[in-house]
């Protein structure tokens, strides 16, 4: 099973940027999809972001226009930059993929983002 690991998290301003990171030990072309969603404390998993095996991104309302989901094919890895965060950015971001060969949904361990007022 697939393992993705989340890295770039921490505490940042409010109108301020992140970048996040998910690294995989696959190809990118192993997955349908690669994406984030986030949970913030009290609240349910919601998505944000995805990007498609063929490029093709997709993003939350909230985020949309402040948010980027990219991805690197040469390092097995796909970024979310986040710039003009407030304060109900704060949560622990999830990285999840599906794997094109069994369909199986597979989630890091989360980073945690913190924007401060």
């Amino acid at each position: 099973q697939v393992q993705p690991v989340e890295s770039g998290g921490g505490l940042v301003q409010a109108g301020g940027s992140l970048r996040l990171s998910c690294a995989v030990s696959e190809s990118l072309f192993s997955f349908n999809f690669m994406g984030w969603y986030r949970q913030a404390p009290g609240k349910q998993r919601e998505y944000v972001a995805r990007i498609l095996s063929d490029g093709m991104t997709n993003y939350a309302d909230s985020v949309k226009g402040r948010f980027t989901i990219s991805r690197d094919i040469a390092k097995n890895t796909v970024s979310l930059q986040m710039n003009s965060l407030n304060t109900e950015d704060t949560a622990v971001y999830y990285c999840n993929v599906q794997s094109r060969r069994t369909g199986q949904i597979s989630w890091g361990q989360g980073t945690q983002v913190t924007v401060a007022s």
